[in-house]
C-alpha cells in the first residue's frame, strides 16, 4: 500500500451524531469526555484541567501546536513544562533522566491518530516516546482529538493511520528532521480503569491530521 498521498475520505469532520455516539461509548468506558466547539474553547479547557505548577509533558502532535495549546503549556512559566527541559538536555548522556521525565509526568496532554464510535483511542508513534505516559505512566492524560478523526472502528482506524495520517506525517518529518516517519508503534487504549484519569475533548471541528 502506498503511503505517499494522503487519502481524503478521513479529512471530513464527523457529524454532530457520530461525536455523540462517540463520546458515549468512551464514558461506557471509562474515558472523561467533553464535547466543544472550537479551538477557542479548548485552550480555555485545558488551562482549566491543569493546576498551575504540575509537571506537563506535551506530545509530539501537530493538534496541540496549531491550536497553541502547546505554546500555552510549553512557554507561559505556569507549569514545569517537560518538553523544553528534555529538548534541551543531552541525550548521550541524560537519556535516563529523559526517559523518567516523558514517561511519568504529574500529566500529559497530547492528540490521537483516531478515535471510533465504539469508544477506543488509537495512537501511532515513530520512536514511541509519548506511549508510556499516555498508556499509564501520567498521573493524568488529556487528549485533544478534531472532529474528522472520528471513525467507526478499529479497522477504520488503523486505515486512517496509514492512508491519511502516515502520508501528512512523512511530509512534516522531512521538513522538521531531513527524514521520514514510519509507524513503528501503536497503541490502541480501549478503556480507561482509573475514573478521573483520561479526558478527551473532542471538538466540532477539523484540526491537525
Amino acid at each position: 500500500m502506498t503511503t505517499s498521498v494522503p487519502s481524503t475520505i478521513f479529512a471530513e469532520p464527523a457529524s454532530p451524531r457520530s461525536l455523540e455516539r462517540t463520546a458515549a461509548s468512551l464514558t461506557v468506558h471509562g474515558f472523561g469526555v467533553e464535547i466543544l466547539e472550537d479551538v477557542a474553547a479548548a485552550r480555555t479547557r485545558v488551562d482549566e484541567l491543569i493546576p498551575e505548577g504540575a509537571n506537563v509533558f506535551t506530545g509530539a502532535s501537530e493538534t496541540l501546536r496549531l491550536s497553541g495549546i502547546e505554546g500555552d503549556i510549553n512557554t507561559s512559566g505556569r507549569y514545569h513544562a517537560v518538553r523544553p527541559r528534555v529538548l534541551a538536555m543531552d541525550r548521550a548522556t541524560s537519556a535516563d533522566e529523559i526517559r523518567r521525565l516523558t514517561a511519568t509526568p504529574d500529566i500529559v496532554v497530547g492528540s490521537v491518530a483516531a478515535v471510533t464510535e465504539t469508544g477506543s483511542l488509537v495512537v501511532a508513534s515513530a520512536s514511541g516516546s509519548q506511549l508510556p505516559a499516555y498508556a499509564g505512566g501520567a498521573a493524568r492524560a488529556i487528549w485533544l482529538v478534531g472532529a474528522q478523526k472520528v471513525v467507526p472502528d478499529l479497522d477504520a482506524a488503523l486505515r486512517r493511520v496509514q492512508e491519511y495520517v502516515l502520508p501528512l506525517e512523512n511530509v512534516r518529518a522531512q521538513a522538521a528532521y531531513g527524514q521520514p516517519s514510519a509507524v513503528n508503534r501503536l497503541l490502541v487504549l480501549n478503556a480507561e480503569y482509573q475514573p478521573g484519569r483520561g479526558t478527551v475533548l473532542l471538538l466540532r471541528e477539523a484540526i491537525g491530521f
